[in-house]
Formats: structure tokens, C-alpha cells, sequence
């Protein structure tokens, strides 16, 4: 059975369920509605349904994040912290669900929809997708702390340094964010492949095992991480910095200003003076071979 509300739809399964974001006119963005629905159904599929929970996104991405055309963080520090913490408790409830979550991602992946991701069990990726942070810098702190666990230190920090920075899916599969890379064509049915075998292991066992680990990632200080990512998010939004590009979104056109922040990944420079070292190496073969 498949139902639909407020841009979030429930497809039912024998051994998975899916939470599909199902906004592809809006790119899957994340407005308070889409977020209401989307915790009443990973709350509803605690105690009902398959055996798993897997979530992804229609169309032609996962998700695009917060829905700008709602976006304020104008109203006041305390309301501002307010707001940011209750996404991260929201995604704190897929942390939490007694069931093993399985995030499956595709196309463009950005901001707190690759924050929501981190929370996830397992997290499959197509080889194609894009996961990146937002391109306009008016915040920080909130979303690569959230990579840290996964990833490392100095790859959450190369993740949120540049500006609209971003990763492929196999790189986010080597980075160990995400558990594997495969073609697109292949990412749902690798997920339910999943399910198929993990629904084999009785409920209380998989729910055990998913506790235990996550008791283990929290002793290393997974949940202290988390502790002050809204307090850093709200007060960079006090910025004198920020409010000037806060009021520069608010006069001029959004593309004119993203522009200014756009250009290449932490990865496509890598690559690019790596590439460019190995044909200065090969230059010099040829000139040492001449000789």
C-alpha cells in the first residue's frame, strides 16, 4: 500500500517500508510540513510494518535540505537554537528507532539532507550522486560535526571549509559516510536485498544489536558532538558577516549570489594538481629521455 501526505509518501513492504520524499517540484526541500510527516511516520513504524525502515527520495534527488521559502533565523537567538535543535531530535529518532534504517541516496544530496543521512543505520548511495554542503555560507557548525563519527576530523573539515563543497558517491562510500556506492539503476534494489537478508534475524536480536553499537559510538561521543551544533548554527546567524549576506539574498536574485561563492570541490582540486603533477612528471621523462 502507498499513501501520501504532505509531500512525504509510505510505500509498504514485506521486508522493508519506505518513508519516500516525495516533493520533486520543490527538489525533496524540507519545509515544516514535509518534516511533521515525516516524524509521524518513523514514530508510526516503531511498533507496525516491515521489519526494516528504508528512506529515500523521488525524482530527480534525496533531497535539496531546508526549504528556503520558509527559512528564517530572524525571530531570536533562543527560537532560532529552538528550531535547529528540533531537526537534529528529529533525526535523532532514526538513531533511536528500534528498527535497522536503511538511508538509500541518489542525485543531489544537501545540507541537512546529508545531516538527516548520518543518522542512518546504513546508507547506500548511487556511484553518481552529489552530496554536498550548501553553497551560500550563512551558517556553520551544524552539519559536519555530524560527518565526524563517519568520517574523520580533517574530512569533516574539508567537507565544511569550501563553500558549497561536495563529494560523488563513491567517494562518500571511501570516505566511510556512506556503506557502498552502486549505479543508480541498482540502489533500491540493493537496499531491499538488504532487508531481505536482515529480516531473517528476530526483531529483539536486531534491535539489541542496533543498541549495543550505538552505545559504543556514543561512549566515543557521538551524542557530544551533537551538543552544541544548534548553539553554533544560531550564533553565526548573529554575524555582522552573515546578516550582510542575509541581506544581500533579500535584494538581489539567489542565483547572482550564489554564483559568487560557486567553483570547484575540495576533490576536483585534489585532482587537479595531482593531474597536474603526473604530467610535469612525464614532461620531464620525455625531455630526460631525449637527451
Amino acid at each position: 500500500m502507498t499513501m501520501d501526505v504532505d509531500g512525504v509518501a509510505l510505500e509498504e513492504g514485506e521486508a522493508i517500508d519506505w518513508i519516500v520524499f516525495n516533493r520533486p517540484q520543490a527538489a525533496n526541500a524540507f519545509s515544516a510540513a514535509v518534516l511533521e510527516q515525516f516524524s509521524a511516520l518513523v514514530k508510526d513504524r516503531q511498533t507496525r510494518g516491515a521489519p526494516v525502515l528504508g528512506i529515500r527520495g523521488n525524482g530527480r534527488g534525496f533531497s535539496s535540505g531546508m526549504d528556503l521559502g520558509e527559512y528564517s533565523a530572524t525571530s531570536g537567538p533562543t527560537s532560532d537554537v529552538l528550531r535547529l535543535s528540533s531537526y537534529v531530535e528529529r533525526w535523532l529518532d532514526l538513531w533511536r528507532h528500534p528498527k535497522p534504517v536503511i538511508v538509500a541516496v541518489h542525485g543531489y544530496c544537501i545540507g541537512v539532507g546529508a545531516q538527516l543521512a548520518s543518522f542512518a543505520d546504513i546508507v547506500v548511495v548511487a556511484d553518481d550522486a552529489v552530496i554536498s554542503e550548501p553553497t551560500i555560507p550563512i551558517g556553520g557548525g551544524f552539519i559536519a560535526p555530524t560527518w565526524a563519527s563517519h568520517v574523520g576530523s580533517r574530512r569533516a573539515k574539508e567537507f565544511a571549509f569550501l563553500p558549497g563543497n561536495r563529494i560523488d558517491g563513491r567517494t562518500a562510500a571511501e570516505w566511510g559516510w556512506a556503506n557502498c556506492a552502486v549505479p543508480a539503476s541498482e540502489l533500491i534494489a540493493c537496499c531491499e536485498s538488504l532487508a531481505e537478508r536482515i529480516k531473517l534475524v528476530p526483531p529483539a536480536v536486531l534491535t539489541m544489536k542496533k543498541r549495543s553499537i550505538n552505545r559504543a559510538m556514543e561512549a566515543a561521543g557521538f551524542h557530544a558532538a551533537l551538543s552544541a551544533v544548534a548553539e553554533s548554527d544560531a550564533l553565526l546567524h548573529l554575524e555582522p558577516e552573515v546578516s550582510s549576506i542575509r541581506n544581500r539574498l533579500k535584494g538581489e536574485d539567489l542565483k547572482a549570489v550564489v554564483k559568487d561563492y560557486a567553483g570547484e570541490s575540495s576533490q576536483e582540486i585534489f585532482r587537479r594538481h595531482r593531474v597536474g603533477a603526473e604530467n610535469h612528471d612525464r614532461g620531464d621523462k620525455r625531455v630526460a629521455d631525449s637527451d
